[in-house]
């Protein structure tokens, strides 16, 4: 994550269902569907004016901390968060046992 962005707070928009953050004035979001014990992240967009500037990999490195902070186990559903996970294989660390999507 750029450094610019280590300052910026993540919002669980649970109305929303909902990861955010804002840079300025522009969001970047990972839509989610929480279960006991288990979130699943099925989408990541950012406004076109983010595009290129690190936004999605901020949000997606936000999100996952939360998650593991919060003792939570992941499913990436969202196949952005799916091959950031795969980029950097340390995060299979919280990823839910029954998904087995990372063995094919």
């Amino acid at each position: 994550m750029k450094p610019e962005y280590l300052d910026i707070p993540l919002i669980k928009n649970e109305e929303k269902q909902q990861f955010e953050i804002t840079i300025d004035g522009y969001k970047a979001l990972i839509v989610y569907k929480e279960r006991p014990h288990v979130i699943t992240l099925i989408h990541t967009e950012s406004e076109p004016e983010l595009e290129g500037k690190g936004a999605g990999t901020a949000i997606v490195e936000k999100t996952l901390t939360y998650i593991e902070d919060s003792g939570f186990k992941l499913v990436p559903l969202c196949p952005f968060v799916f091959a950031y996970i795969k980029r950097h294989p340390e995060w299979k660390r919280i990823v839910d046992e029954n998904f087995k999507g990372f063995d094919e």
